[in-house]
């Protein structure tokens, strides 16, 4: 399953705190359009049907179903530059089957 780097529940948390937003809201992580590799990362206000939930300190992510298998193995993580852009990052899980 993913797992989430303090980097990474900090900045959902930060991004998903709004009042107005519902308790459940998260970040989703979805396949690109048209077939693209590059995955989608997007605020919602709840899992859609068959998404993979990840929850780690208040902090939720939901996967759809191709992604979440993808993502199985692997740490996201993110990170905020001096200009306050989020930068969120995927890599392999240290200390993983191979190392």
């Amino acid at each position: 399953m993913l797992t989430l780097t303090s980097g990474a529940v900090q900045v959902i948390r930060t991004v998903t705190a709004n009042p107005e937003m519902p308790p459940e809201t998260g970040i989703r992580i979805e396949a690109g359009v048209d077939g693209s590799d590059a995955l989608r990362l997007s605020v919602a206000p709840a899992p859609e049907a068959g998404d993979q939930v990840v929850e780690s300190e208040g902090a939720r992510v939901y996967l759809a179903p191709t992604v979440a298998l993808m993502l199985d193995d692997k740490t996201l993580d993110a990170q905020v530059d001096p200009q306050g852009d989020v930068a969120f990052t995927i890599a392999e899980v240290a200390g993983g089957p191979g190392l």
